[in-house]
């Protein structure tokens, strides 16, 4: 092996490939295509460890060959200054300070053993903010699981949350925000979008290019074992089954993992680190080639210096591995030492694997013999797929419902309390409080108590704050992949909004079916010219993400799922409101109209079992002003509370208000049009009509709030007043009070924070 040629060493013409190594390509999730582009390049025969390297590389969740071209169209650019790079990117909030962001997903392995898939999302995501240099400030979740009725589900479930809970607060990381979804797509494939957020300096941002040749590869942190192995290439690269796919689970060790963070940025001070990447997935692979690819050099290493937990490793087994708390970093030559010695001081493996070197290609040894090389941008560049795409047939009768079957509810006060029972409407104190989400004492709005979860930097100079959110409605995404995924970036910056924040950037993590079925990558398609065409009128920068493809069994596929994490900031965090209604004798308003629109509703869904229709209208105009309107008010000190109009539509967000102020309101439904009297009166109370907030504020602002409206040109309605222990709803459009709704807030509270426990003790 130790005669390998490289593509500076061409032949005359590319073997024919062979058979027994186009099946191991395939076992690698390679098709034979690009078994036989492998060979032209190398112009011979790959190696077994070159061809590993290859595989996991050129996966979807490395090298993005189906999705690229559409990811290419994402904005970059938005209100606020942005950086991007190649693990993770962010927005700059004031002069020289940068919060950084990411989601990703970690469903796969989720779906296989959901506490060490999800433990292992969030170390993966968090080393993604610290290896640009920046302190981890907190960490979000955004969840989907099949019905909470059956076991697995809850199986699933309960292991995520715990696995989070466990990896972060051993951490000391606060898990501040999040959302969690139940639909029976997910059976198969649930999904675990962890998201991580950190603040760091300008001067102080580190590179994922290596560079200067002579200098040394370094290896950080545990050691390297069996354990993820095939993890991008083979389990998160198609459809699986659980049995096949245990062993590529990685195992994580939060407590390594906190040491590694604290050597790193200690590391990263000195100024010795030319460039730090994650070994995340591929592993060794992805670190080598992508540094010295991105700064255009090669690298020569040897695998006989990696620490092994297990002796007989294969070469292209410590290639392929994905054990956790790992990082690779190039040293400045000469430095190699002060470097060593900072991480042996946290307890940490550390090893001199080799050089970078002059020639572009990225040679591995073992004990000295070459036993793959190859040029590092022939790994990185990977095949580009242009997949057909097809509308799916069954949204022709999803669209053409017709809703004047569904019947008038007898009841709207039972109709709000099974809607407050669902599990995608109820409480997730379930969760959250699992999470230590108070460490660090960073937290100012704290999960529940608001639309977004709020942060004080203290880093900056002027007070400054970000508001962190997760958020996606699947079924609207179902339903119209372009309109729903319109809705996550509108509703997400909506949420930001509601706590004073105003929306400066997207991460975004994209989960779908099989893409090769051109009714899934339409979904995809559509959902990324949605979240395009939204960016660009909000103006905001789409600066880091990932793609999940392949989130389908042959039982099921889920919902495509474009899950959209955001940052916003506070020019002044003490500025910040929360959803309660407080005060006795606040006047209750509602920004936006209600228009008759049930597609797609949470109503439909757990009242009549159905998903069908087009998901809310979204008119982006109108959107952006009712969100300009509102961030005026909490800026101006005009609204004491404020909260979205989402799933379960209005009488819902009230009802919300109320359980989290324990205190009850008086409403009357608003007449904002003249044709507001013709709207079925389930699609006023629980339709998903967009562009909608409850707004408290002091009676004497009333006046000051309307004229700010109507110079916004965004419609205002007087509902009612906070005030009582009980919420009552009444129907006055036509002039004629009709009682509709009432019941005590200590009923709602009860049905709203025990419908999960319950079904978790069931």
């Amino acid at each position: 092996m130790s005669n390998l040629q490289t593509t500076e060493q061409p032949k005359e013409a590319t073997p024919a490939p062979n058979s027994q190594m186009v099946e191991k390509a395939k076992a690698l999730g390679m098709t034979e295509d690009e078994y036989k582009r492998v060979t032209s390049i190398l112009n011979r025969e790959p190696s077994p460890t070159e061809l590993a390297m290859y595989s996991v590389e050129w996966s979807e969740h490395c090298g993005y060959p189906r999705s690229r071209a559409l990811l290419k169209t994402l904005p970059k650019e938005g209100h606020f200054a942005s950086v991007t790079g190649a693990d993770t990117g962010g927005i700059e909030i004031e002069p020289g300070l940068f919060v950084v962001f990411k989601m990703e997903s970690h469903n796969h392995p989720s779906q296989v053993e959901p506490k060490q898939g999800a433990a292992t999302g969030i170390g993966g995501i968090i080393r993604d903010i610290f290896t640009v240099g920046a302190r981890p400030l907190a960490c979000l979740d955004s969840l989907r699981f099949g019905p909470l009725e059956e076991a697995r589900a809850r199986y699933l479930f309960n292991g995520v949350v715990e696995g989070i809970s466990f990896y972060g607060n051993c951490m000391g990381i606060p898990t501040v925000a999040g959302e969690v979804g139940f639909n029976p797509s997910y059976r198969g494939n649930c999904l675990v979008g962890a998201m991580c957020v950190g603040v760091v300096h300008r001067d102080q941002l580190a590179s994922s290019a290596a560079s200067g040749v002579g200098n040394l590869v370094m290896y950080f942190g545990n050691a390297t074992g069996r354990d993820g192995i095939g993890g991008c290439s083979i389990l998160a690269s198609r459809e699986i089954t659980d049995a096949a796919s245990r062993p590529t689970v990685q195992i994580g060790d939060p407590f390594a993992e906190k040491c590694l963070l604290e050597a790193c940025l200690e590391a990263l001070q000195t100024g010795a680190i030319v460039s730090l990447k994650d070994m995340g997935a591929a592993g060794l692979t992805c670190t080598t080639c992508e540094q010295a690819a991105e700064g255009g050099v090669g690298m020569d290493i040897d695998l006989a210096q990696v620490p092994l937990r297990e002796s007989d490793m294969e070469p292209f087994e410590i290639m392929m591995s994905e054990s956790q708390e790992r990082m690779l970093g190039v040293i400045k030559a000469g430095r190699e030492a002060e470097v060593a010695a900072i991480f042996r001081r946290w307890g940490l493996h550390v090893a001199v694997l080799g050089q970078v070197t002059g020639d572009g290609i990225l040679r591995v040894r073992q004990n000295g013999q070459v036993v793959a090389e190859m040029t590092a941008s022939s790994l990185v560049d990977s095949p580009l797929y242009d997949l057909p795409f097809e509308e799916p047939a069954y949204l022709r009768d999803k669209h053409s419902f017709d809703f004047s079957q569904i019947p008038l509810p007898a009841n709207y006060t039972d109709i709000l309390l099974r809607l407050l029972q669902s599990p995608n409407i109820a409480s997730k104190a379930w969760v959250y409080q699992q999470y230590d989400h108070l460490v660090q004492i960073n937290t100012v709005v704290r999960p529940g108590a608001g639309d977004a979860a709020v942060l004080r930097i203290r880093e900056s100079a002027s007070n400054k704050g970000i508001a962190v959110k997760a958020d996606c409605n699947s079924r609207y995404c179902y339903l119209d992949p372009f309109v729903g995924a319109q809705i996550a970036i509108a509703e997400c910056a909506r949420n930001l909004v509601c706590v004073g924040a105003e929306p400066g950037g997207v991460t975004d993590c994209l989960c779908f079916g099989n893409p090769e079925k051109p009714d899934r990558f339409w979904q995809f398609k559509r959902a990324i010219e949605g979240i395009v065409v939204a960016c660009k009128h909000f103006h905001l920068p789409v600066v880091s993400g990932n793609v999940s493809f392949y989130n389908e069994t042959p039982e099921s596929v889920i919902h495509p799922s474009p899950l959209i994490g955001m940052v916003g900031v506070l020019d002044n965090v003490e500025q910040s409101v929360g959803l309660a209604f407080r005060t006795p004798g606040d006047v209750v308003l509602l920004v936006g109209q209600c228009l008759d629109e049930l597609g797609g509703s949470e109503y439909l869904a757990t009242l009549h079992g159905l998903e069908v229709g087009h998901p809310p209208e979204l008119n982006l105009e109108r959107e952006l002003n009712a969100q300009k309107f509102t961030l005026a008010a909490i800026r101006g000190g005009l609204a004491k509370s404020a909260h979205d109009v989402s799933d379960g539509g209005l009488g819902v967000a009230l009802a919300e208000c109320c359980i989290e102020g324990g205190i009850g309101a008086k409403i009357e439904l608003p007449d904002t049009a003249e044709a507001a009297i013709n709207i079925r009166l389930d699609a006023v109370l629980f339709g998903e009509s967009q562009s909608r907030i409850v707004l408290t504020a002091a009676p004497e602002n009333l006046p000051r709030l309307q004229e700010l409206a109507r110079a916004a040109g965004v419609p205002l309605s007087y509902l009612g007043n906070v005030g009582g222990d009980r919420l009552t709803i009444a129907d006055n459009r036509a002039g004629v009070l009709q009682p509709l709704l009432d019941a005590p807030v200590v009923e709602l509270a009860s049905v709203y924070h025990n419908a999960i426990p319950a079904l978790m003790n069931s």
